[in-house]
């Protein structure tokens, strides 16, 4: 068995090899010639699957890291029984993070209060409903909008998009790019949905650069109809729009769901998705080789973070300590041509589980504790 893997995927190598033969390819490097014989790729969004790619190969399984599938030919694949699996969920606790940090960030520099402000979230998937409930965590209202999950349990609990638009003091994107349909996605954040919005919300996207036009946005800064925005992701990445980049107020090279918690997952649900798809492992063993990726994360440099409940935003200090979207932010306002490199060699980052948070002097009110562990921080 071959398998034509994504060199860029963490904590892969030496995984498979005593079962199959690996072969690692940068992503640019994967061509009709080097994926021809073989049995399964193991790939991240750069590689584009399809006919082009794929028509002459003998490839039976693909597995993405990631939980985007856009880059795949669903439909052509299929048509070829091709078996096309993501990793569903694997990166929504690092999503949380980031967008904790953003609001935080966002709070501070604008002087807006999140308790009591209300979030709209488009998109509720896995992602969405980690952004929720840390956005409840934090005393915020929340609107969902999604449809598909409306159409599956009923309109209970979901809102109509226009709803969002009219409610909302932020809105925050986590829908999958869909380019046709009744759920159609592609730019959805439009012309329409900015003239749309009663309440200058702050606006957020780290689903798919092609949710949103980016001209609409831009206009819709320009003229106040927007009070400010955080993008993680663009059109045409890696060649992002610097006027763009200029406007928002906080800017980072797709990267809202990489930390390395993350990224072992995406890449034990890629293997697994293999070894199932291929039926080279035993259950038993993929549970363990699972096991063997996780406890490849290191631990934070600085796991313990002391915090002083009396400081203006001892919350915001907690979750800065553990990831502050600012120096992603500044990394790349400081080179935006090097997006693609930045996004490649992206530091190591931990999720809010692997700190404890240690609260110096006296005792803290409950409510400052019972809010650190419902984000995920452990106690000291």
């Amino acid at each position: 068995m071959l398998i034509v893997a994504d060199s860029k995927i963490p904590f892969l190598r030496g995984i498979l090899e005593p079962y199959a033969d690996m072969r690692y390819l940068d992503p640019g490097d994967f061509t009709p010639e080097t994926v021809r014989d073989a049995d399964a790729l193991i790939i991240r969004t750069r590689t584009k699957c399809d006919a082009a790619l794929l028509e002459h190969s003998r490839v039976a399984v693909i597995a993405t890291a990631t939980i985007g599938m856009d880059h795949i030919d669903i439909d052509w694949c299929n048509e070829r029984g091709i078996a096309c699996e993501n990793a569903a969920g694997c990166n929504a606790a690092s999503v949380a993070q980031y967008m904790t940090s953003a609001l935080f960030r966002i709070s501070l520099r604008h002087g807006v209060d999140l308790h009591g402000k209300t979030l709209g979230i488009v998109g509720c998937g896995h992602v969405g409903s980690k952004v929720a409930a840390a956005a409840y965590a934090l005393g915020m209202n929340v609107l969902v909008n999604d449809p598909p999950r409306a159409r599956r349990e009923g309109p209970s609990g979901f809102v109509e998009l226009e709803t969002i638009q009219r409610e909302a003091d932020f809105v925050t994107f986590h829908v999958p790019l869909t380019r046709e349909g009744p759920d159609r996605t592609e730019y959805l954040a439009d012309e329409a949905f900015f003239n749309g919005l009663k309440k200058r919300p702050f606006f957020f996207n780290t689903s798919r650069g092609d949710v949103v036009d980016e001209s609409a946005l831009k206009a819709a800064i320009k003229e106040g109809r927007v009070s400010g925005a955080v993008l993680d992701v663009w059109h045409n990445e890696p060649d992002i729009d610097r006027e763009l980049l200029s406007f928002v107020d906080y800017a980072t090279p797709h990267i809202a769901g990489y930390s390395a918690d993350g990224k072992a997952n995406g890449t034990a649900m890629a293997v697994e998705a293999v070894a199932e798809g291929l039926h080279i492992l035993e259950p038993d063993t993929i549970q363990q080789i699972r096991a063997d990726i996780l406890a490849k994360v290191s631990a934070p440099a600085n796991p313990i973070v002391t915090v002083d409940p009396s400081s203006a935003n001892p919350l915001a200090d907690a979750v800065f300590a553990s990831y502050d979207v600012a120096e992603d932010d500044a990394a790349l306002r400081a080179v935006p041509e090097d997006f693609e490199a930045l996004r490649g060699s992206y530091r190591v980052r931990r999720e809010f589980p692997a700190y404890t948070v240690r609260l110096s002097g006296g005792e803290p009110a409950a409510p400052l504790r019972d809010t650190l562990r419902k984000l995920g921080f452990r106690l000291d």
